[in-house]
């Protein structure tokens, strides 16, 4: 059977409805950098193509190497800078500033990625895969929850999940570089908003009073 990394590593892909905290090892991904409404852009909407197509492309191309399933897609987000739940402009999604990922096995390096460039360009010569980038996360220390709902329901996910780590001794330690996270395990254009099933995630530290 294919690897589901879903499934044999539910405790990144399957949290509980209640908070608790991980510490999140380095991993692969392709990642595309843009901004903008994820609702309207344009140029969200060619990530998606570029990330679906290279992640495809690499595991069609690969299978004697192993056989697994596409990972689901996820998203660091931030307004301005910087991930403030209680912003105002969260409610102006066109300010949104967004890295689209897709997770990739152990064994895609450097000359993989490009191969499926190169391989994605001539079947779809339109798409700018100058846009991807092969990079490696290790998000470390982390608060994260399963979220059930619509996207625009996370607010009071969130809040929860952040009182949460404050009680337990952590403290949110959003910034540039480790930003809010979500790994969208529904598809949207297939499950109603109330159903559908969002990883939320967000970087600790310690606290150094306790």
């Amino acid at each position: 059977m294919p690897i589901d990394f879903k499934k044999i590593e539910k405790d990144l892909y399957q949290p509980k409805t209640t908070p608790s905290i991980i510490d999140v090892p380095e991993m692969v991904f392709i990642a595309v950098d843009g901004k903008g409404d994820p609702n309207t852009s344009e140029e969200y909407k060619a990530a998606l193509e570029i990330l679906y197509g290279l992640s495809y492309s690499i595991k069609m191309g690969n299978k004697a190497i192993l056989e697994y399933v596409v990972p689901p897609l996820e998203g660091l987000w931030n307004i301005g800078g910087g991930f403030n739940k209680d912003e105002p402009m969260i409610n102006d999604k066109s300010k949104l500033e967004w890295t689209s990922l897709i997770r990739q096995p152990d064994f895609v390096t450097t000359e993989v990625f490009e191969a499926a460039k190169t391989a994605l360009a001539k079947k779809k010569p339109e798409l700018d895969l100058s846009k991807a980038q092969l990079l490696k996360l290790t998000e470390g220390l982390c608060v994260h929850v399963m979220h059930i709902g619509s996207y625009d329901d996370e607010p009071a996910t969130i809040e929860a999940m952040e009182q949460y780590a404050v009680d337990s001794g952590y403290a949110i330690d959003i910034s540039d570089t480790r930003r809010h996270h979500e790994i969208y395990l529904s598809d949207p254009c297939k499950v109603a908003p109330e159903k559908l099933k969002t990883v939320i995630r967000h970087p600790v530290k310690r606290c150094l009073n306790v």
